[in-house]
């Protein structure tokens, strides 16, 4: 007597499709699990063999073999349940084989037979609709995020009784619920750029950083404002892609940091990891590999406050996907990729007191502001797009009546210039110009006469590296892109350049 019944497993952000085959023989009652299973599709075996005997059916009095096919897969995490019942119910004869033919189930039982939650529910029923399966069963609270797939007939379970009950048309599941997009990451209230006062020229750099995707740094004493600026970026941020809502919404559930009841991601994530981060939460990996933080960053902003308190091997690990926009984890049992295209805005004093160069305060010697400063290594400070200083406020400042700039109006003016790179790049894979590679900063990059001898004359003043180069000429164009140039004038790279050099800031 044997069943299949078809499911999905995680692997990154993707998800594979398995075949659980379900054999009763003669012989000594046993249940083997075998085709490489974790060790939380190992336990399933005793909270399948509850929850059929607390929904009122008979477990049966077998020799039963589940095989999880294709076995060079690792199976990992607890969504094998429901489908393994389902497969001992059908191979015992309590459900009709065909009625299992062309669906996909997901779910982890209880041992009363409830249906709880998994992780990645959106992965997995997009992949159940790429390999053409049409139904799905799954967790009453996963329905919301299953709807985004629209495509796909999903019915939302509760229970496995109710399961078993609607596959033998006894009753039906309810159907999953009308997808609603208006979920946000962020339930806290963002401020406003208008409400800082002072810091105009941050303001500025932190506009440009907005509109290209360009990693900035900030330096500053301490109460200068650096953490209020970079957590009010948020609000100038242009809003994400249906495409981009999908990735980061997958990486959230696969994560296990979506709500219940939660549809798609429409806001572009916001990152603070504290100094104390380990190497494996930041990038990413474990046992079984989970995203880190440079992944639940994707599409948003990676802020790092105090960078120089963070572990070099950690901020070392930063270079890769800095570069690449994506994370690889080797394990013995394969490679898992996880998207990490993020802006990197990060904050430091510009020595341990803080106060450099007010002597009148700062009590540092050359050699501690030499130490630490030089805990972050030149290549990362290579990957550095804008540098400003984020000088002290003055009491006149402080007390001015008069209201900044509103994150409403920089904001209109960052979607302004995003939308004229989405036209420029239609053709291509990216979307701002910090993601363009070499070959397009030749295309879209090009200087005049009087641009290009003072880039030359920069570019050995500074002892740029081929990668800085390139870095000015990017921000060039997102500045002129913001000007509403279609040519990168001699102003727009002047502002670039002035953004290049650490040591100025220092």
């Amino acid at each position: 007597m044997i069943s299949k019944v078809w499911t999905c497993t995680l692997q990154g952000i993707q998800a594979s499709i398995i075949e659980v085959e379900v054999d009763l023989s003669d012989g000594l009652p046993s249940f083997d699990l075998v085709g490489l299973p974790d060790s939380a599709v190992r336990e399933s075996k005793e909270r399948v063999r509850s929850a059929i005997k607390n929904s009122g059916f008979p477990f049966p009095i077998k020799r039963i073999t589940v095989n999880l096919a294709p076995a060079h897969i690792r199976k990992v995490g607890v969504s094998f349940d429901l489908p393994i019942a389902l497969g001992i119910l059908a191979a015992s004869g309590l459900i009709k084989k065909e009625k299992l033919q062309n669906m996909i189930c997901i779910g982890e039982l209880s041992l009363d037979g409830d249906i709880r939650p998994v992780h990645g529910i959106l992965s997995l029923v997009h992949s159940a609709l790429k390999n053409n399966f049409q139904q799905c069963i799954l967790p009453s609270t996963n329905a919301h995020e299953g709807a985004i797939i629209e495509e796909m007939i999903l019915w939302s379970a509760s229970d496995l009784k109710s399961v078993v009950n609607h596959l033998n048309g006894i009753s039906s599941l309810p159907p999953a619920p009308i997808p609603c997009f208006q979920s946000h990451i962020q339930n806290r209230h963002e401020p406003d750029f208008r409400d800082i006062k002072g810091q105009e020229a941050a303001k500025r750099a932190l506009e440009i950083a907005a509109a290209g995707s360009h990693n900035i740094m900030m330096i500053g004493p301490p109460g200068s404002g650096k953490t209020l600026l970079s957590r009010c970026l948020p609000s100038i941020l242009p809003p994400l892609s249906f495409e981009e809502s999908i990735v980061i919404t997958k990486i959230y559930s696969v994560a296990g940091l979506l709500p219940e009841h939660q549809g798609l991601l429409t806001k572009r994530p916001f990152r603070a990891p504290h100094h104390t981060t380990s190497p494996s939460a930041l990038v990413g990996g474990g046992q079984n590999p989970r995203p880190g933080e440079v992944s639940l960053a994707h599409t948003g902003v990676l802020f790092l406050d105090e960078l120089p308190e963070f572990k070099r091997n950690v901020l070392e690990m930063l270079r890769q996907p800095l570069e690449d926009g994506n994370v690889t984890i080797s394990r013995t049992y394969g490679h898992i990729t996880y998207p990490s295209q993020f802006m990197l805005v990060a904050a430091l004093n510009p020595c341990p007191c803080g106060f450099h160069p007010d002597i009148t305060k700062c009590t540092c010697t050359p050699m501690q502001i030499r130490r630490y400063t030089n805990k972050i290594s030149g290549p990362l400070l290579d990957r550095i797009d804008l540098y400003i200083e984020a000088a002290a406020i003055q009491y006149e400042e402080l007390t001015d009546q008069n209201f900044s700039e509103s994150s409403t109006d920089i904001a209109t003016r960052v979607n302004q210039a995003v939308k004229i790179q989405a036209e420029r790049f239609k053709q291509e894979d990216i979307f701002f110009n910090a993601q363009m590679k070499p070959q397009q900063v030749s295309k879209y990059c090009k200087l005049g006469q009087a641009e290009t001898e003072l880039l030359k004359e920069v570019f050995a003043k500074l002892n740029l590296s081929a990668r800085g180069y390139h870095r000015i000429l990017k921000v060039s164009r997102t500045i002129a892109d913001l000007d509403h140039s279609k040519n990168i004038q001699i102003h727009h790279l002047s502002e670039a350049i002035q953004y290049r050099n650490f040591d100025d800031v220092k």
